[in-house]
């Protein structure tokens, strides 16, 4: 976990720092395991999240606007009962474990000062927020844990407070560098797995950190240690801890190079992952955190609220493929129906030296450039020109079939487009407001149940496509889904626009506001086709086809579904997606 002991204490000396003496102001629950809480300084409002998700605890100041539920859960309203106007004494980190205490001073309803101790765990599955009194009697917390949850500690309102179980590990803060080094040993075991099995509140992270900077290998084994490798890491990890202990932090944020996602975070400096890894510097631990866990929550959220959506097409394009797979074998089948035809003809010519009861028929076959003899099945218990009538019939009905199969094929195929561009839509989805876009989508395609969920709204819900400006100054509109592509291309372009679409590729319906695309510049032209292939399927690809004309000639069929056009007059531009050049000219 990257929200260890070594982050948790810088936080925790952080919040210390700038909150010790705030007022709180106000308390909110908006999501059912997280608070935040808005507290006045004499440098000015701030606020305090605490969470308690499963996938990303965390406490940190921070700037977020979150919405808040129109009615407050039970536990905010418990909170505000008894911290409303507060004066935070402290916040403090137990030992270095991943648990936060935080004093509050505030007048209970007999009017008398008392104090409350709000405390964070912060342990992954385990994580929650509880509020006990002076005394640690448990007044409540955001998850219940009775005796049928955990038979060792039971979290419940009237229950005295225990810390989680010990797992016998060292305070780090208070090793000294022979401590260290004595612990450090030749075993079969990588030297950070040592450092984390010994020490309390060290993720891998910083255990692979001091190793790193002793030995210039952050994987090096016991038995391929010297005495003097161990006692370059112990010294490593001593001066780390020192840090620490003196309150001398680096923030910093690591991602990947390649593919620029969010990696790990740490208190301070991190050199192990060389030149695989983007280190970013922050001010304060709170910033580097947030900056983290926003990017990482969101994305969470995100694929939360689409999981059903993604099943739901994804069922659907299965079904649609099965579909397609057995109108194959039915159009394979119908390209072999000219033998029955054949058949059918060569029994009418030879009818006279065919007999009822005959099983088969062999006879010249005079549309063969070669006449060989042929060999043809026949029914028994029929005549002989019944038989021929029965191959006609069976020409024709395979005929009947290919023809409605390859209808019925067109269709299925039109669905599967359809179905991919909505998965696309929905890989590319960033916040609530497109995947209510795309889910309201599918409710009006028929994939999905309304179930009373889209009640009458007071006002038609805004669609904004995303804005970019090129270093022209032209406006570039581009649409992340079906709805969006629509809009873009149907009501926000003109005649005049010039529209940009990658060539046989899932992606973004975009274009170029202009009154004269002959003015246009080259450049603005590339950016527009750049952020057209970004935006789609083909966005990992080089040399990516984007289609572009006029948009007087593109249209939008009668009946067509959402985001399906059809184009004329183009040209095409192979360009390679830049995720650099997206970012600069996003409009914020």
């Amino acid at each position: 976990m990257a929200l260890d002991g070594t982050v948790i204490s810088a936080l925790a000396k952080e919040c210390d720092q700038k909150l010790t003496g705030a007022r709180i102001d106000k308390i909110h629950q908006p999501e059912k395991d997280e608070l935040i809480i808005s507290v006045r300084t004499f440098g000015g409002a701030l606020k305090l999240m605490l969470c308690a998700n499963p996938s990303f605890p965390r406490f940190h100041i921070t700037n977020a606007v979150k919405e808040n539920p129109e009615k407050p859960p039970m536990f905010c309203m418990l909170l505000r009962k008894h911290l409303s106007g507060g004066k935070i004494l402290y916040v403090r980190q137990d030992g270095f474990e991943r648990i936060v205490r935080i004093g509050i001073e505030s007048y209970d309803e007999m009017g008398y000062l008392s104090e409350k101790v709000l405390i964070i765990e912060i342990m992954g599955k385990h994580s929650n927020i509880i509020l006990t009194d002076r005394d640690g009697k448990i007044l409540d917390s955001v998850i219940h844990v009775d005796i049928s949850v955990s038979s060792v500690r039971q979290v419940l309102p009237g229950l005295s407070y225990m810390p989680p179980p010990s797992q016998g590990k060292k305070n780090p803060l208070e090793a000294s560098r022979d401590d260290i080094s004595f612990a450090l040993s030749h075993d079969d075991l990588p030297i950070w797995k040592q450092i984390l099995g010994t020490y309390q509140g060290i993720s891998p992270l910083v255990a692979r950190e001091a190793v790193y900077r002793a030995v210039g290998m952050a994987d090096i084994m016991g038995p391929e240690a010297t005495r003097d490798d161990l006692e370059k890491i112990a010294a490593n990890f001593y001066a780390i801890m020192e840090d620490i202990r003196r309150g001398e932090y680096n923030p910093c944020v690591i991602s990947d190079k390649e593919t620029k996602k969010m990696v790990d975070f740490c208190a301070f400096d991190i050199a192990q992952y060389t030149e695989a890894g983007k280190v970013e510097h922050y001010a304060s631990v709170s910033e580097a955190v947030e900056s983290f866990y926003i990017k990482k929550a969101s994305s969470e959220s995100i694929r939360q609220k689409c999981g059903d959506l993604s099943k739901t097409v994804a069922i659907n394009l299965d079904r649609c493929r099965k579909k397609l797979q057995l109108q194959g074998e039915i159009l394979a089948k119908a390209a072999k129906r000219d033998k029955y035809k054949i058949y059918g003809d060569l029994i009418t010519a030879n009818i006279y030296q065919i007999s009822q009861g005959m099983e088969e028929a062999k006879v010249i076959n005079f549309y063969s450039e070669n006449g060989e003899e042929v060999t043809i099945p026949l029914k028994t218990d029929i005549s002989p020109a019944k038989n021929a009538q029965r191959y006609y019939q069976k020409y024709n009905k395979e005929k009947t079939a290919e023809a409605e199969t390859l209808k019925q094929k067109k269709l299925n195929e039109i669905e599967i487009d359809y179905l991919e561009s909505v998965q696309e839509a929905i890989a590319k989805a960033e916040t609530s407001a497109e995947i209510v876009q795309i889910r309201d989508e599918l409710i009006e395609e028929g994939y999905l149940k309304n179930r009373g969920r889209l009640p009458k709204r007071k006002k038609k819900e805004q669609i904004v496509p995303m804005h970019f400006v090129s270093d022209d100054g032209y406006d570039i509109y581009v649409g992340k889904n079906n709805k969006q592509n629509d809009y873009v291309t149907t009501k926000l372009a003109r005649s005049t626009d010039i529209w940009f679409h990658t060539k046989g590729i899932h992606g973004s319906h975009t274009i170029v506001k202009t009154d004269d695309a002959m003015q246009v510049s080259d450049e603005t032209y590339l950016q527009a086709a750049r952020l057209a292939a970004y935006y789609s399927k083909g966005r990992s690809s080089e040399s990516v086809p984007v289609d572009y004309t006029e948009v007087k000639n593109v249209k939008k069929p009668s009946g067509a579904k959402p985001g399906m056009v059809i184009y004329v007059s183009y040209n095409t531009l192979y360009v390679t997606p830049d995720e650099e050049e997206a970012e600069r000219l996003k409009t914020k």
